[in-house]
């Protein structure tokens, strides 16, 4: 998926936000967003979203000196999930359709996402999104990919969002076994993406025949980027692979054969989608 103007502000709101997000310092935030500012106008525009706002966080790293801007809130959401869990799994337990219910709760918590919006409530969207009807609804022909699969890829979007997606993981595993499981987290910091510590303390590695791969921060050395050759051919080596949230979405559009869960957060990605922001979608790209 390609740049929209659209993008730019946004990407400027999102430096502003990581950096008072550690400091009170106003002279360090006009600071970044000067030097942001200035990377932004000398970009190349015909970039993806990803690609650029790696350019943008890295800046705020540089600048403040801190790695990992958003550790607190990324801890303090999968501790929220954590305590949600136990009644998460007894609601897809109860439900007539667990797989379905477990499928919208994985949705549900794609509001964790600190990249595009600045406040959310996650129990209020969990009501919303068990009642909303799908934009895009592909849900049948998951089921059909999860009954003749082997292997699963899934690839990851933020902190806390993981939690509910392992659920979904394990209601699949209620009727379907899997050879091979393997997650895609970043191979380090940035917004609230998670990462191998965060699959980790969130219990993924608890689930068996699992493996975690890694792919790129925008920093050199943590993994492929989503665009790349080796994810291109990853994608093709798995019988069914899943794709989550809107950063997913921006960086892998353009490859064939996942699925797309998410939801549509910003007007780039509803318009892309050809659905209205807060829709829900499971799709399906061949």
């Amino acid at each position: 998926m390609k740049l929209n103007l659209d993008c730019i502000p946004c990407f400027q709101r999102q430096a502003l936000q990581a950096v008072r997000f550690i400091s009170d310092d106003e002279e360090l935030h006009q600071k970044v967003l000067r030097e942001v500012a200035k990377k932004l106008l000398e970009s190349n525009w015909d970039a993806t979203p990803p690609e650029l706002a790696h350019e943008v966080h890295r800046i705020v790293k540089r600048l403040t000196k801190e790695n990992d801007p958003y550790k607190q809130v990324k801890k303090e959401s999968n501790d929220s999930v954590l305590k949600m869990y136990p009644a998460l799994k007894k609601q897809v337990g109860d439900s007539s359709d667990p797989l379905r219910t477990a499928v919208r709760l994985s949705i549900a918590g794609n509001i964790i996402d600190f990249g595009p919006l600045q406040n959310f409530n996650l129990e209020n969207t969990i009501r919303e999104v068990l009642k909303k009807k799908f934009s895009i609804d592909d849900y049948a022909r998951l089921k059909e990919k999860i009954r003749d699969a082997e292997t699963l890829l899934f690839f990851t979007d933020n902190a806390g969002e993981i939690g509910f997606d392992k659920l979904l993981i394990e209601t699949i595993l209620q009727t379907k076994k899997f050879k091979e499981i393997r997650f895609v987290v970043k191979g380090g910091p940035i917004i609230n993406d998670a990462t191998l510590e965060d699959a980790v303390y969130m219990g993924l590695c608890d689930l068996p025949n699992t493996e975690f791969l890694k792919i790129s921060n925008g920093e050199a050395g943590t993994g492929p980027e989503r665009n790349s050759q080796k994810v291109k051919s990853l994608i093709k080596s798995h019988d069914l692979v899943i794709s989550k949230g809107q950063g997913n979405y921006e960086g892998l559009s353009e490859h064939n054969g996942l699925f797309f869960l998410l939801m549509a957060k910003c007007p780039v990605i509803a318009s892309d989608l050809g659905v209205k922001v807060g829709d829900i979608i499971l799709k399906y790209k061949q």
